[in-house]
């Protein structure tokens, strides 16, 4: 099997492997969904209905994830022969604006009651199903983080990370409303439910920008890029150089591009065997990152 083909099938097992996340995400949100529109239903409390709209995002992103997931498990072809695996990016992006719109919605709910403040009903038993939620949403929380860092997905960590922001937005709410029931001050329901609003705004902001830094071809973490240094710098002894070291990040994909400098009087065929040697090491220090070298004399 060629180094294409043996990319392109850890590609693809690497695809599905993240859709089965995606899927439990999916069944993560309607189950959260439920439990949250009953808590509502029974407390009436703006704060839960807040709490309830973001897992619908979480729901439209969850989808909106595996779809793109699809599109970058597939293999490279004419128009796209470095793969398609920036499709991930949009998903963020598609997630962070979802979350702009559901802040929206929370504050257009919630700004009247602040004004004129409503009593709640059945503050305890709503209270117990927005727990259940919050504890579930905690759960594949953390399974999707795990997921996400050993796969190197970003569709997977958008989601991993919208949904904690929902746990701990859960977490805000469920204690405003307790202590509305302990003081019995109104106003702090739809205040939470404000509060909330601007956190997933900041949520939101960030998972943009994070799709828009991936979308520019953004470098390698420096420890990433320090572990290429040290394993090139082994090669100095034997009077090799390197110069423009440049590295990218698409999606699940890695790559790196370097010209190796080597003695005037070397053979070609001594010289390129080098260069399959340090691609070789490089990308197996980076899990099947896609190295690229230019030959030139010192």
């Amino acid at each position: 099997m060629s180094p294409a083909q043996t990319a392109a099938s850890r590609e693809n097992t690497r695809g599905d492997e993240a859709k089965r996340y995606v899927r439990l995400s999916i069944a993560a949100a309607l189950a959260t969904i439920t439990l949250k529109l009953i808590a509502w239903r029974i407390s009436g409390s703006v704060g839960l209905l807040s709490d309830a709209l973001e897992s619908f995002v979480n729901l439209a992103g969850a989808l909106f994830a595996l779809a793109m997931i699809q599109i970058a498990s597939e293999p490279p072809d004419a128009e796209h022969p470095f793969g398609h695996s920036k499709a991930e990016y949009f998903s963020s992006g598609f997630e962070g604006t979802m979350i702009f719109a559901a802040a929206g919605a929370i504050l257009w709910n919630a700004v009247p009651r602040v004004l004129h403040p409503e009593a709640l009903t059945s503050l305890g038993t709503g209270l117990w199903f927005s727990i259940a939620s919050t504890v579930l949403n905690f759960a594949v929380a953390l399974t999707l983080a795990k997921a996400a860092k050993r796969l190197r997905s970003v569709a997977l960590d958008g989601d991993a990370r919208h949904l904690m922001t929902d746990v701990w937005t859960s977490v805000g709410v469920i204690v405003a409303l307790l202590a509305v029931k302990l003081t019995g001050w109104n106003w702090l329901d739809p205040l939470i439910a404000v509060a909330v609003a601007i956190h997933i705004l900041v949520e939101g902001w960030r998972l943009m920008r994070g799709a828009a830094d991936g979308l520019m071809d953004q470098a390698l973490p420096p420890e990433d890029v320090a572990r290429i240094e040290i394993l090139l710098d082994e090669y100095a002894s034997r009077g090799i150089r390197y110069a423009e070291l440049k590295t990218r990040s698409a999606g699940s994909q890695r790559f790196v591009h370097l010209n190796v400098l080597v003695p005037g009087e070397w053979r070609v065929d001594t010289s390129h065997e080098l260069l399959d040697e340090i691609e070789a090491r490089i990308s197996s220090a980076l899990n099947g990152a896609q190295v690229t070298t230019h030959l030139e004399p010192l």
